[in-house]
């Protein structure tokens, strides 16, 4: 039995219930919609008989959602097969990557004669054989099952459990898909063909791996020994645009003011942290506020998989290396970082730190480059500063912690708190700027705030932004650089109704 199947028998099944007395039986589901129909009971077990017999338990129907029509027949299914083993083993040197509509055009030559000479028992239709030409062209070329769902608009992250369950987050719910891999093999060739495209490798000795996609969208992959019931693949999508300003605040995930204050921010180089939990935004948001950079700088990114798209054309990205089977090639996001120092950037932008890179950041902001921006996983902004703090002692100085602080209260200006709601909006929820060391403390003061005032029936969040009605420590600095902000900015709202 594969442990595919192990898993369905013993993870996949409802709830199991209290035992109950003898004599009594179970309480039919309360919603007998949402349940498969239930299984033929098994006969009692005697009391002599030593062996524990197994009894069928009712499955939990869920619902799945995907492209319906791309799920092909079992004919066509058996088809496509054939066909596929067919180009393998007598056309393998006729297929050029790079060379997209000569697969095509081949693939549909293959699949005319197919029909023509193995017809299957049921009519095949012109749409039949174009969705089986589809199907076989995303496994040779793309990524098999997944190229309709990367294709979708509405969906932002796609989860491979295993190869016969996909599920989608769409419009912040998750749904699992009607979509499957044909068997283990076709999900591990999906998964070298992404991670060899970025000169990465993934196997027993290395089953955990970080890439991306053509489009910048991130990948990570974990394979057994690892993933105990098979290759697990998670593909993060980027939108096909580039989110702007304006953008953001007709979907509600800033103001106008806090936008405002943000792009005077950058363009008088402050150094901005956008910090948050996984799945947040925080790149996202980076992307967005990287826009407000001047085109006349020069810039360089410094990430562990290339997942920023800044518009600029003075743009330089550096992407970390892992090391070699010999263990030996490394290039760490803290060597990218020391790197760039030689490259005479304006502006550094690290795309997430997460280890010792993070004292060479604070020390390049507190060495003349100002106007730098990373990312960080915190829960709020007080938390961000602890976080840093804590990722510079993994550099393995001997600093002491009020030489860090004071190391971290003169780098960082801004923190950008970012966060996912209830119903998968995601938002701005605070920006704070950090204004001084008192007593061996970071102090900090929050300039805008998000609060949450209730939920919809359907379970989305309810909140609006606000000023705090504190005024920014760096007012002067602004105009000093040329920038006026009005001061109605920091004003609080008032706070809205929810009738």
């Amino acid at each position: 039995m594969k442990l595919s199947e192990r898993f369905d028998r013993r993870y996949q099944q409802t709830p199991a219930a209290a035992p109950l007395p003898p004599g009594e039986r179970a309480q039919a589901p309360a919603n007998p919609v949402a349940t498969a129909p239930s299984a033929p009971a098994a006969p009692p077990a005697t009391n002599a008989s030593a062996a524990v017999v197994e009894v069928p338990v009712e499955r939990r129907s869920l619902p799945r959602v995907g492209d319906v029509s791309a799920k092909l027949s079992p004919a066509l299914a058996s088809a496509k097969s054939e066909i596929h083993a067919q180009l393998l083993a007598h056309h393998t040197a006729q297929i050029d990557i790079n060379h997209p509509a000569g697969i095509r055009r081949l693939l549909m030559q293959l699949t005319e004669e197919h029909f023509r000479t193995k017809p299957p028992a049921s009519l095949v239709t012109a749409a039949d054989r174009e969705r089986v030409v589809e199907v076989l062209f995303d496994e040779v070329v793309g990524l098999g099952p997944l190229e309709a769902l990367l294709r979708d608009p509405d969906i932002s992250e796609v989860m491979v459990n295993r190869p016969e369950q996909i599920f989608v987050e769409r419009r912040g719910q998750i749904e699992l898909t009607s979509l499957a891999f044909e068997d283990e093999a076709s999900l591990r060739r999906v998964i070298d063909r992404i991670v060899s495209s970025i000169g990465r490798r993934v196997d027993e000795s290395e089953p955990m791996c970080d890439a991306r996609l053509k489009d910048g969208s991130r990948v990570n992959v974990v394979i057994p020994p690892v993933a105990i019931y098979g290759p697990c693949l998670t593909i993060r999508k980027f939108a096909r645009e580039v989110l702007n300003p304006e953008q953001i605040v007709a979907l509600g995930g800033a103001t106008a003011a806090m936008m405002e204050y943000l792009d005077a921010a950058v363009k008088t180089r402050l150094n901005i942290i956008v910090s948050g939990g996984t799945g947040s935004g925080k790149t996202t948001f980076l992307n967005v506020l990287s826009g407000f950079i001047p085109a006349t700088e020069r810039i360089v990114t410094c990430e562990d998989a290339a997942e920023l798209r800044l518009r600029q054309v003075h743009v330089i990205s550096l992407e970390s290396k892992p090391q070699n089977v010999e263990g030996r090639g490394a290039i760490s996001i803290r060597d990218l970082v020391r790197n760039c120092l030689r490259m005479r950037p304006d502006r550094i932008v690290v795309g997430e730190c997460r280890g010792a890179e993070a004292l060479d950041m604070l020390q390049a902001m507190n060495t003349g480059h100002d106007g730098s921006m990373s990312t960080l996983h915190a829960n709020n902004p007080r938390d961000a500063l602890g976080r840093l703090e804590t990722l510079v002692l993994l550099a393995g100085t001997e600093l002491p912690s009020r030489a860090i602080r004071s190391q971290i209260a003169s780098a960082v200006n801004v923190i950008v708190q970012t966060e996912r709601l209830r119903g998968g909006a995601r938002k701005v929820v605070s920006i704070a700027e950090v204004t001084g060391l008192q007593d061996g403390e970071i102090t900090m003061q929050e300039l805008f705030a998000y609060t949450q005032l209730g939920m919809t029936p359907d379970g989305v969040a309810i909140g609006f932004h606000s000023a705090t009605g504190t005024r920014s420590t760096f007012l002067q600095h602004f105009r000093s650089n040329g920038v006026e902000l009005p001061g109605s900015m920091f004003e609080p709202a008032t706070q809205p109704s929810l009738a």
